[in-house]
């Protein structure tokens, strides 16, 4: 029996910007900001997938995170990053208004149908009642979970907001919630504003 995998002690390192969970899924492959430059990978070792599932936690459905990590092999790391990689495929082809890769959208419904999927009824506030479909407690339950997400965001309306960050450099996305929202963070938006500056000033010398 393989020994439980452990969240990296320092955690993914990847960026959580609250954007819906297959966006930071996505985002997992984010540039790296600093003298070294490039991008770095936070799904390139279990740890580092265990750390951003540890991290995530809540956003998935109750015990969904639980199974994925008690059941997290090193083996599991490229479905993970194949999915990764698709999610982010399709957000380019969203955002540059491009035909999808057909690889990208097999490898999505392949990833969904990785777990078995069982109704849940919930109550939200006021007691209203919603019905849903979750991945079932399963060691591909998270991956699963990402995947029908993802389904739901690139086939639903939600598509239409999402965004490429125009901060340099950055290779992020999001949903834009906010008319004048431009940036996937704060400090992306302050990085875009001082590159134009710099580059109105270059202009005028």
């Amino acid at each position: 029996m393989e020994a439980t995998i452990l969240p990296a002690a320092g955690g993914s390192g990847a960026p959580a910007l609250g954007e819906p969970l297959p966006v930071e899924f996505g985002n997992t492959w984010y540039a790296v900001r600093g003298t070294q430059g490039g991008h770095r990978d936070a799904l390139a070792t279990a740890e580092s997938l265990a750390a951003w599932l540890a991290e995530h936690a809540a956003a998935f459905p109750d015990g969904v995170a639980d199974a994925a990590l008690a059941g997290l092999a090193a083996a599991d790391v490229p479905r993970y990053a194949a999915l990764r990689d698709a999610i982010r495929s399709l957000s380019r082809s969203v955002v540059e208004g491009a035909a999808p890769d057909p690889h990208a959208i097999a490898v999505l419904n392949d990833a969904a149908a990785a777990a078995p999927r069982v109704p849940r009824l919930s109550a939200g506030p006021g007691g209203a009642l919603t019905a849903v479909e979750v991945a079932a407690p399963h060691p591909l339950a998270a991956l699963s979970t990402l995947a029908a997400d993802a389904i739901a965001l690139f086939g639903g309306g939600e598509r239409a907001r999402l965004r490429a960050c125009g901060g340099p450099g950055c290779v992020l996305f999001y949903v834009k919630t906010h008319p004048r929202r431009g940036w996937c963070s704060a400090g992306c938006g302050n990085r875009a504003r001082v590159a134009r500056y710099h580059e109105r000033h270059k202009e005028q010398s």
